[in-house]
């Protein structure tokens, strides 16, 4: 087993497992050969999040021709497939949920655009030189490692989470240990191969109940407070104009406040029927989970 990573002084776990380190870039095709070789199936979990102050050309250079040129270098390799980690987010806001793999595209921002461009290359360079590909599409990751659902997990956990808007939308949660058994069938049932998948945990809920779940297994009350969205998305429009210039963070951005608006909830039934996909993790245990995992790390 092998890792590309940018940093191999952060790889010190994987070495204790014994993964062999490979140092490079989805940019650098030298290191994504080295990575490669010898290798049966590689696994594509690189991407650009989203990041203040970077131009869409390095969006494009990671998430779009990055994922083509790992393609291409499998296939250089002799690998015999690529499972491709892309996002639900090429689906943007949906409109009518839940949502399955034939959904229209409709990317909201320009991680989302070149995830979408990145499984376009993806599978033009996949037909071109004849390696096996896998799209798979996860919904929001959590679990212990995770920092991204700190802010709600966390929050919830801290009393100190306010609600935008009536959190009435839909949220759709992806426990790490059901993404890596569904990874792990992308890459191994043959009929997968050419076949987009999205990877979803078994339960849907609204943010409002995702929210009310929380508190139950933190043991605390849920949260009273409650603001409405719009004059919080202005402000966040505000502080991005504001710090662009100076490509800092802004404090508030409007992402942050589309996740309180777009509702995420997906139909996981393609996974189910060709691969056997049976996620295991219920919201209740994986989050239980999660905050204890924060409370080691003393976060919460």
């Amino acid at each position: 087993m092998r890792a590309l990573v940018r940093g191999p002084d952060q790889a010190s776990g994987l070495r204790e497992a014994g993964v062999e380190v490979v140092r490079g870039d989805l940019t650098e095709v030298e290191s994504l050969r080295r990575a490669c070789d010898g290798v049966e199936v590689v696994y594509n979990i690189g991407a650009l999040y989203r990041t203040a102050g970077l131009p869409a050309s390095a969006y494009f250079a990671v998430n779009a021709k990055g994922v083509e040129s790992v393609v291409r270098a499998a296939a250089h390799a002799g690998a015999r497939r690529v499972v491709h980690c892309s996002t639900v987010g090429v689906h943007g806001d949906v409109e009518h949920p839940p949502a399955s793999e034939d959904a229209p595209l409709r990317p909201g921002d320009v991680y989302q655009e070149t995830k979408v461009e990145g499984e376009r290359l993806a599978v033009a360079a996949a037909g071109e030189s004849g390696i096996e590909l896998v799209v798979a599409r996860p919904t929001g990751i959590y679990g212990p490692g995770d920092r991204r659902l700190l802010k709600l997990f966390g929050g919830v956990a801290r009393r100190r989470f306010v609600l935008l808007g009536d959190g009435a939308v839909f949220y759709h949660l992806t426990y790490v240990d059901d993404l890596c058994d569904g990874f792990r069938l992308c890459a191994t049932v043959p009929a997968a191969a050419g076949r987009t998948y999205i990877l979803a945990g078994g339960e849907v809920t609204t943010l409002k109940a995702l929210v009310e779940i929380t508190a139950e297994v933190a043991g605390v009350a849920p949260p009273r407070v409650r603001l409405p969205v719009w004059p919080v998305w202005l402000a966040g429009a505000i502080c991005e104009a504001a710090c662009a210039p100076f490509g800092i963070a802004p404090p508030l951005y409007r992402r942050r406040v589309d996740f309180f608006t777009k509702s995420r909830a997906f139909d996981i039934s393609r996974a189910r029927a060709e691969l056997g996909f049976a996620p295991a993790v219920g919201l209740r245990e994986g989050i239980g989970r999660t905050l204890e995992w924060y409370r080691d790390q003393h976060w919460i």
